[in-house]
């Protein structure tokens, strides 16, 4: 297992304007020159794809499969897309995950895309104990976002910034605690350039960590 999974949950994906694809973009070209030539990189687009949610659907099916009951073609459908995505999620030894702030949370889209992945008996389980994570093998997160307004002074946007605490949280659940954030903020506010420029190091940083990362493990 030598992967890494870009999840990139941009309505626009390819957003030229966008300041978190711009550190992604940056990262992303000398990561690719520093990596291990056999690692690959699998980059998803959730506004492109079929991102199955929690709905009526899903949870028809879950309740008729614990029962050993029939399920219709549109929820086994639904269910296999469902079973796929997590299949690829664990695939992956890396992840990187392109968000902006919505509403001081994540997009909705990776919302369900988490729904998918946070599977009892397959990311995680509960034992007497808590909750474990089956995924404690070294994996890592980045997390690259962009927003308007600055959520690190300790204030109250620090306080309701929960984007970052959900996703820390959730991989933290599945196990994987090497979690690393790089903020382009306070795009209304500052001079765009400064924020760039300090981004753009953090992600070149970031990609030599990682780049070496698999290797200083083996």
């Amino acid at each position: 297992m030598d992967k890494m999974l870009v999840i990139n949950a941009h309505s626009n994906g390819d957003s030229p304007s966008s300041f978190s694809l711009q550190v992604y973009n940056h990262f992303l070209k000398l990561y690719k020159e520093l990596k291990n030539p056999i690692e690959r990189i699998e980059i998803i687009n959730l506004y492109s794809e079929d991102i199955p949610s929690i709905g009526p659907t899903v949870l028809s099916a879950w309740k008729k499969l614990a029962e050993g009951e029939r399920i219709t073609d549109e929820e086994r459908r639904i269910t296999q897309r469902m079973t796929t995505i997590l299949h690829q999620f664990k695939s992956a030894n890396k992840y990187v995950i392109v968000i902006p702030l919505h509403n001081f949370n994540i997009p909705s889209k990776l919302k369900d895309y988490m729904d998918n992945i946070l599977i009892v008996r397959e990311t995680f389980k509960y034992t007497e104990n808590g909750p474990m994570g089956l995924l404690k093998d070294g994996r890592s997160l980045l997390v690259i976002q962009a927003s308007g307004s600055i959520y690190t002074n300790n204030d109250w946007y620090s306080e309701v910034e929960y984007s970052h605490k959900y996703l820390k949280s959730m991989f933290n659940l599945m196990g994987i605690e090497d979690y690393q954030i790089i903020r382009a903020q306070g795009t209304a506010l500052l001079n765009l350039e400064d924020i760039l420029e300090k981004a753009y190091k953090e992600a070149e940083e970031a990609a030599v960590r990682l780049s070496t990362e698999k290797l200083e493990n083996e």
